[in-house]
């Protein structure tokens, strides 16, 4: 989806319904709130607040079934037309017409019998191509109203720590190695994502004032290679856990009993992980193999964790 920044989307249909588990029935406008639709049964103090289906996804069903299908027999709050839902991503936003939703989730599980649409139409495509928004800005929405799909793009500051790399007496590889897995990690999820790269010495005015600047701009990661030992220029962990919100103790705990078990010079990293505002924020050692091993690690729970900090319950 990187070049979808431009799509609107076109509003068919507006539906709610009194009960959950029921299709929904046609209104002429929904007012939608911080809860969700007004007097839909979905609405609530959750992350499921709204549903939305394509008509290109209806008319796969029908094409496929043969049966033919109104607005809201999906149960859907929103039917929507220019853009197949189901390929957005949590944090995707559409805009318009004066609301503004926030994407939160693809697809649910099926209920099969147990549930009044599917008995009713045979089948459901919601479970696979429906989505889930809640609302960021509320007001009333109606057919034919055009909302413009906003993907988030993640950004990312990765920062190494090194007087003689900073002085160009030797070239930083701990830094792309960290840019190589980051993208990696980007791409095989297929979120849009922002990268940048920068060599700095170990100065504890300079990366205290580079972090308070991706706070600010609220970037939602910050990589530090390098200044986790014990010389007299390692202030990289020292100057971080200043800035921190909420630590993060057992992934470094984890990566240093893992390692450490055969190697015990990997217990001396202090590198510590934690929260900035809405900013994760690591401190890794300066090696390439030091950087790939921590980066297994730390990208086993990231997608967790992006959606933990959203308020989006993933289990």
């Amino acid at each position: 989806m990187n070049n979808a920044e431009n799509i609107v989307i076109k509003v068919k249909s507006v539906n709610i319904s009194e009960r959950k588990g029921t299709t929904k029935h046609p209104v002429d406008f929904i007012e939608l709130n911080s809860l969700g639709v007004k007097g839909d049964a979905h609405s609530g103090s959750w992350h499921r607040q709204v549903s939305m289906l394509g008509v290109e996804s209806m008319d796969k069903f029908t094409k496929a079934s043969g049966l033919p299908v109104k607005y809201g027999d999906f149960a859907e709050n929103i039917t929507t037309e220019g853009l197949e839902l189901y390929t957005t991503k949590p944090g995707d936003r559409f805009v318009g017409a004066g609301v503004e939703l926030e994407v939160t989730q693809i697809g649910k599980s099926c209920h099969g019998d147990g549930c009044a649409i599917y008995r009713q139409v045979g089948n459901c495509v919601m479970p696979k191509e429906g989505i889930f928004v809640r609302v960021i800005k509320g007001g009333k929405l109606k057919a034919d109203d055009e909302l413009t799909f906003i993907p988030k793009i993640y950004k990312i500051k990765i920062i190494t720590l090194s007087d003689r790399a900073s002085r160009g007496e030797y070239k930083d590889l701990s830094g792309p190695e960290v840019e190589k897995n980051i993208k990696e990690f980007f791409s095989k999820l297929n979120w849009q994502h922002e990268v940048d790269v920068e060599v700095i010495p170990d100065d504890e005015e300079l990366l205290t004032s580079r972090l308070k600047e991706c706070k600010d701009s609220k970037f939602d990661m910050v990589i530090t290679t390098g200044g986790t030992g014990i010389g007299p220029r390692d202030i990289t962990p020292d100057v971080v856990e200043k800035m921190l919100d909420k630590q993060i103790p057992g992934i470094m705990e984890h990566i240093r009993l893992k390692y450490g078990t055969e190697k015990p010079n990997a217990l001396l990293s202090r590198g510590v992980a934690g929260i900035m505002g809405s900013t994760f924020v690591y401190t890794l050692p300066g090696s390439v193999k030091a950087v790939r091993e921590y980066m297994a690690e730390i990208l086993k729970v990231q997608k967790h964790l992006f959606l933990m900090l959203m308020g989006i319950d993933s289990h």
